[in-house]
């Protein structure tokens, strides 16, 4: 029996773990935001990752860990998770956490609308209802005099955008390249941009010890999550583990409210549970192994 049928619930409990840890850094990244400038603690995630990565696969996959056919594809594939990780957190610092992360989940709809242009996937009826619906909720946790600012709504959507383009990147390059060379790609030309721009937009203050240590616990978070991620799908199969995605909106707003004060009136829950249902649904008419892209929850880098 392969592996991924082995221990369902334990794949299940795994994924929920990850989806904490991934809902801890974007808190996390939200209160430093308030302090530091984005480009730093962007650049502390991808610079931490890439070191975790470094440590503890470089050793045995050597030059695999780097071999690639489509250098050009990684970079750019790359280049769009830096552009999510950078308008996310901005739009962290200016919106609530759990009304943030709603509309960052409105990815998969992108994808299932752009898959049939980039990828020659058949969009049918019930996609395109699944996708209205989502655009519905999302509507509702965005709709005027609610938790949402303009601004903040501007960069989570361009995001979601930015974001849509690297999960349809990353269906293609799937079927040819490691998953691990793509997230080592992701890690490292992170790395590389920000260290070079950083010069150019922090200007301080320095972090005190305790600051640092939070700083640094993002590369933490994110690479636990996605270590637990890549677990649990290993312990069973996405048709049973794609339903948990959504348990993300849970945490996060769980944490928005035990350390910001900030809970989605009735309105917006309702708005995040159709966007969830919505992503659910496409999940559920895809049904391929391939639903841990199309779910848009996997938190790489960001």
């Amino acid at each position: 029996m392969p592996e991924t049928e082995k221990h369902p619930l334990y794949g299940v409990v795994l994924i929920l773990f990850a989806l904490f840890f991934f809902a801890g850094l974007d808190a996390t990244a939200k209160h430093l935001a308030q302090t530091f400038a984005l480009p730093l603690l962007v650049w502390a995630r991808y610079t931490f990752h890439c070191l975790l990565m470094v440590i503890f696969l470089a050793p045995s996959m050597r030059l695999k860990l780097v071999k690639t056919g489509k250098p050009v594809t990684q970079v750019f594939r790359a280049l769009m998770l830096v552009g999510v990780s950078l308008l996310s957190l901005a739009a962290f610092r200016l919106m609530p956490l759990a009304e943030t992360t709603a509309i960052l989940f409105v990815t998969p709809l992108l994808v299932a609308l752009l898959s049939g242009r980039f990828l020659g996937e058949k969009v049918g009826i019930k996609r395109w209802l699944a996708v209205l619906a989502g655009f519905a909720g999302a509507l509702l946790v965005a709709r005027p005099g609610g938790a949402m600012t303009g601004l903040g709504l501007i960069f989570s959507l361009a995001a979601a955008l930015c974001y849509s383009i690297y999960q349809i990147q990353t269906r293609q390059l799937s079927a040819s390249e490691n998953t691990f060379t793509m997230l080592f790609y992701t890690a490292l030309t992170g790395t590389v941009v920000l260290t070079l721009a950083l010069p150019w937009f922090w200007r301080g203050p320095w972090p005190s010890p305790l600051q640092a240590l939070q700083i640094a616990s993002l590369g933490v978070y994110g690479g636990t999550g996605h270590y637990l991620l890549t677990r649990a799908f290993r312990h069973a199969p996405a048709s049973t583990l794609s339903p948990m995605m959504y348990a993300q909106l849970i945490w996060a707003t769980l944490l928005g409210w035990l350390i910001f004060g900030q809970l989605p009136d009735g309105l917006s829950m309702l708005g995040m549970a159709v966007i969830a249902g919505s992503g659910l649904a496409i999940a559920l008419i895809e049904r391929r192994p391939r639903v841990l892209e199309s779910t848009g929850a996997i938190r790489e880098s960001r």
